[in-house]
C-alpha cells in the first residue's frame, strides 16, 4: 500500500475550507427551505427531479440515482412524504419490480413555492461571491474531480 501522502499545511487548510463550506452551504439551504416552505432539504432534494420530468413522475430507481441515494434512504424518505401527501407509489407497467415515484398536486404547490426562495440561496451563498471567471473555473475544477471520482482514482 507504501507510504501515506499526508497532507501539507495548504492542503490541509484548504481541505478543511472545503468541508466548512459544505456544511454550512448545506446547513442555509436546509434552513431557508424549512422556514421559507416547510421542505426539508431530503424533500426538495426528491421533488426537484420529479418535479423536472414532463409528466411529473420518475422511476424509483433514478431518483435514487439522482439523488445519490442508497434503496433503503430513498424508500424510508419516500413514505415520509407519501405520508405529508408530496408524492404517492405506483406500480412500474414495465417491471413489475420496479416502483414509480409521482408528484402530488401539493408536492407540485410545494416545490414550485419553494424553488425561487431556494434558488435566490444558492445565488447568493454559492455565485455571487464569485466572479464570472471563477465560476467558469469552478466549473472546470469540479468537472475534473467529478472525472477522477468516476474512474476510481
Amino acid at each position: 500500500m507504501g507510504k501515506p501522502r499526508w497532507l501539507n499545511e495548504r492542503e490541509a487548510r484548504v481541505w478543511q475550507q472545503y468541508r466548512d463550506l459544505k456544511r454550512d452551504l448545506q446547513s442555509a439551504q436546509d434552513n431557508q427551505l424549512l422556514r421559507d416552505s416547510g421542505l426539508s432539504g431530503a424533500e426538495y432534494a426528491l421533488l426537484a427531479p420529479i418535479s423536472e420530468t414532463p409528466d411529473g413522475v420518475m422511476r424509483s430507481r433514478e431518483l435514487g440515482q439522482a439523488a445519490g441515494w442508497e434503496r433503503s434512504r430513498l424508500s424510508h424518505q419516500i413514505s415520509r412524504m407519501e405520508k405529508r401527501g408530496l408524492v404517492v407509489r405506483e406500480e412500474c407497467y414495465e417491471d413489475a419490480r420496479g416502483a414509480m415515484v409521482r408528484l402530488t398536486p401539493a408536492g407540485r404547490a410545494a416545490i414550485e413555492a419553494a424553488a425561487p426562495q431556494h434558488v435566490e440561496t444558492v445565488r447568493r451563498y454559492f455565485f455571487d461571491p464569485l466572479s464570472s471567471e471563477e465560476v467558469e473555473l469552478l466549473g472546470t475544477l469540479f468537472g475534473r474531480m467529478l472525472a477522477a471520482l468516476a474512474k476510481g482514482e
